[in-house]
């Protein structure tokens, strides 16, 4: 059974981790995922962007295939269904199409219309058991079409919408999605710091997880970040898993071209990854 992320997240905020959400794009993504966190008993938050939930023909077909993968796999971990940066009708859709929670990103608006916009689809969220995460100050980077300035997010704004009752908060504090460039700055720390200051105990949310130092995640969480969204990491070591296979000229050995074996290599590769990153977050055994 799919669970709201609250509980998991004030979990993890007590408890100094982080969950780790990973985004889903198919099938096999979402096997390998529920099949890592189940083998190190970590709750787990599986992310789904508007343009996967597309590809996927639907939120719904989305919701259907991952409950009962679920239930096939007999998974025991807790496991959210998460819509990432949703747009205010994509969030409406999500919460008809039985997902667990949903992100809605209103940081590309003016501060007073996130507050309008947030403030509906909290009542929303919680009117129907899901948990609600919102954003200030834009994701750098670009992410199925998301393009962020990555922009530092300003800490009275974050407790204007803090307040409003969301579940977690993505801030922006220098990070982006995709690949980190050399000249990167790093993520501003005092930053992070006065938006917990102004916010409290309510979990932060750390998006483009993809690069980011070790020490950095390590004090990201020591200052209150219990969500870290992983994307690029999955899709880097599933692409160069299956390029590997490729070259190696696997795809033509026996009879005929089999979609199963074909997909193995890169399924592997993502498990080895979330292996990692939950072992990084911290969330290993906490469910």
């Amino acid at each position: 059974m799919l669970v709201n992320a609250s509980e998991m997240l004030k979990k993890a905020v007590a408890g100094h981790y982080a969950v780790g959400q990973f985004n889903i794009n198919n099938l096999e993504w979402t096997k390998s995922i529920l099949l890592t966190a189940e083998e190190m008993k970590a709750p787990v938050i599986l992310g789904v962007s508007e343009g996967a939930g597309k590809y996927m023909t639907g939120f719904t077909t989305v919701a259907a295939m991952v409950k009962a993968m679920d239930k096939s796999l007999g998974i025991t971990v807790p496991v959210a269904l998460h819509l990432d940066h949703g747009t205010y009708d994509g969030a409406k859709a999500c919460v008809a199409a039985g997902f667990t929670s949903i992100m809605f990103d209103g940081s590309h608006y003016p501060i007073d219309e996130n507050v309008a916009k947030t403030t509906e689809l909290v009542k929303l969220a919680h009117d129907n058991g899901l948990s609600i995460e919102a954003e200030v100050g834009a994701i750098g980077g670009e992410e199925d079409g998301v393009i962020g300035a990555g922009e530092v997010a300003d800490a009275d704004e974050c407790k204007r919408i803090a307040d409003l009752g969301i579940d977690f908060l993505a801030a922006g504090i220098g990070n982006i999605h995709g690949v980190y460039p050399a000249n990167w700055k790093g993520l501003d720390f005092d930053a992070l710091a006065r938006i917990k200051e102004k916010i409290g105990e309510l979990p932060l949310v750390l998006h483009g997880g993809t690069g980011i130092p070790a020490d950095m995640i390590k004090t990201a969480i020591s200052l209150g970040v219990a969500k870290i969204n992983v994307n690029t990491e999955c899709q880097l070591s599933f692409a160069a898993a299956t390029r590997t296979y490729i070259e190696a000229g696997k795809d033509r050995e026996g009879k005929g071209f089999d979609p199963r074996k074909f997909l193995a290599p890169g399924a592997k590769a993502i498990q080895d990854t979330v292996r990692e990153k939950i072992e990084l977050f911290g969330s290993a055994n906490k469910a």
